[in-house]
């Protein structure tokens, strides 16, 4: 399969299928680059663990760009201590 946002949106709804969830708005692009920023920032494998945190942050009721603003600002505290 090529790499490409077509596949990349085909494997969010049928995973979204699979888990029993809507796949309305995933802000994919968003995601992907916090995810991106947190590996570089932090280290690699806090990226998904982020963007999982994110998650329940959302599903807790918090809008998906403040928890993200949220964890941007927790990068750049977490290179201040460093």
């Amino acid at each position: 399969m090529p790499d490409s946002p077509a596949v990349l949106e085909e494997w969010v709804t049928a995973l979204a299928e699979a888990l029993g969830i809507e796949d309305t708005d995933v802000p994919t692009d968003l995601l992907l680059g916090l995810t991106r920023e947190v590996a570089h920032g932090v280290v690699r494998p806090a990226g998904p663990l982020a963007t999982y945190l994110v998650g329940i942050a959302v599903t807790a009721g918090m809008p998906v760009e403040d928890a993200v603003a949220r964890t941007r600002a927790a990068i750049a505290g977490w290179q201040a201590q460093v």
